[in-house]
């Protein structure tokens, strides 16, 4: 959420970054709104004032009385249109995005992201390579058909050596981000719709929440949502700053309206698994913490051997919450292109503020804190691994620092 102020003292720049953002909010119109919003309060605070002064002379004079009684009458209607055009305000104040760094480029789509560098060397082959989906089920590790089977079209298995190389990196992950400095959390897998909210994920993408029926509860798509919600309305001491969390859980979404996009494999699916990055820091800090963010997702693909690029992302494929946002694509030799396996955002404010989570320094000085959100891990880091070291006899070498996790150095056709 943008602070109100920004709308009540600069319209304008409220009005160019809906439209760059392509926002359907009419802002002329939720600036008159807010305006009666201000009056209505203001009116309200007078007639309090003028009630509570004629109520101490009601005992010796009862036109005074009879003034309050029509007083409180006028009040309550007054009460009354102000609580409905405070919620009217703060409902089209939920579906402002947020304000976009300079650095952000101008584009409608993936498509046009910038790119910013490309790390690693592609790998050659002298066969085919495979995808990963071919490979996962020639080497018997994937598992579509009985994921479908026992839930739908989207999940699947991990079976056997896949199974444990994931488990492998994953956990590997986590000891990196430790060793880095970040605390370890086990989350909650389920949010309620405030904690959604707040992060953001409500309402822009309510379409891609599984919701509990009868409960206000719904399944997280990241852990980002517990993550951050951990500690909505409280006051962090700005000495404690920056706080690194990290959490691996698996996640799930809907994926509504992905429809038409390459999804062949377990590439685009309803569950998966994710290694969370969080930043809360000051205001200040928050370009370096998201570099930080960054660093460390690309050490992770470094170690593991496997070549990408870094694009940052344009305003067209940006999601409302984010200020600034990099992907990484890692190179995927059997569908011959780059593909989207993390993505690392600078959130500024616009949680903290739907949140209420503030910080406040040793000299009193107080504010809302920044927030980034970053993913470590994914099962495509998986399935990019299955390509990248695929061999020409069907088998799959496994990188050298996850070997000492899986017990084993190649995955070997049954």
């Amino acid at each position: 959420m943008i602070d109100p102020k920004i709308l009540r003292e600069n319209p304008e720049l409220v009005k160019q970054n809906a439209a760059r953002r392509g926002c359907t909010v009419d802002i002329d119109a939720l600036v008159a709104l807010d305006q009666e919003y201000l009056s209505l309060v203001r009116e309200v605070e007078d007639l309090r004032a003028e009630r509570n002064r004629l109520s101490k002379e009601c005992k010796n004079d009862p036109a005074a009385r009879e003034t309050v009684k029509e007083l409180k009458v006028t009040l309550a209607e007054k009460e009354s249109r102000l609580s409905d055009t405070k919620a009217q305000v703060e409902e089209k104040l939920t579906w402002l995005p947020n304000f976009l760094s300079p650095e952000v480029p101008d584009g409608a789509s993936d498509s046009d992201n910038a790119v910013v560098r490309l790390v690693g060397d592609q790998p050659s082959f002298s066969f085919p390579p495979l995808d990963h989906q071919a490979l996962g089920e020639k080497l018997g590790i994937i598992d579509t058909a009985r994921g479908a089977k026992v839930a739908q079209s989207g999940f699947y298995f991990w079976t056997g050596a896949g199974a444990q190389l994931t488990q492998a990196m994953f956990y590997w992950g986590q000891q990196q981000l430790v060793k880095r400095g970040f605390t370890l959390f086990m989350s909650p897998c389920l949010a309620k719709s405030h904690t959604l909210f707040g992060t953001g994920y409500l309402p822009f993408f309510a379409d891609q929440t599984y919701q509990i029926s009868g409960e206000d509860l719904a399944l997280i798509g990241t852990s980002e949502q517990t993550l951050v919600g951990y500690h909505a309305d409280e006051t962090l001491d700005a000495a404690s700053l920056p706080r690194c969390y990290t959490a691996y859980t698996p996640c799930f979404r809907t994926e509504a309206g992905s429809y038409g996009k390459e999804s062949r494999g377990i590439f685009r699916v309803h569950q998966f698994h994710k290694l969370e990055q969080i930043i809360f820091c000051l205001p200040d800090d928050s370009p370096r913490c998201h570099e930080v963010c960054q660093a460390n997702e690309e050490y992770l693909l470094q170690q593991l051997g496997l070549p990408y690029r870094v694009v940052n992302v344009c305003v067209g494929d940006m999601g409302a919450p984010g200020y600034k946002k990099y992907d990484i694509e890692a190179w995927y030799p059997g569908f011959g292109g780059y593909r989207e396996v993390t993505s690392n955002t600078n959130l500024t404010e616009f949680q903290s503020r739907r949140l209420n989570i503030r910080y406040k320094d040793s000299t009193g000085g107080r504010g809302f804190v920044h927030t980034i959100s970053a993913t470590g891990l994914t099962d495509r880091v998986v399935c990019a691994i299955l390509e990248n070291y695929q061999q020409a006899d069907g088998s799959v070498r496994v990188p050298e620092v996850l070997q000492p996790f899986t017990g084993f150095e190649v995955i070997t056709p049954p």
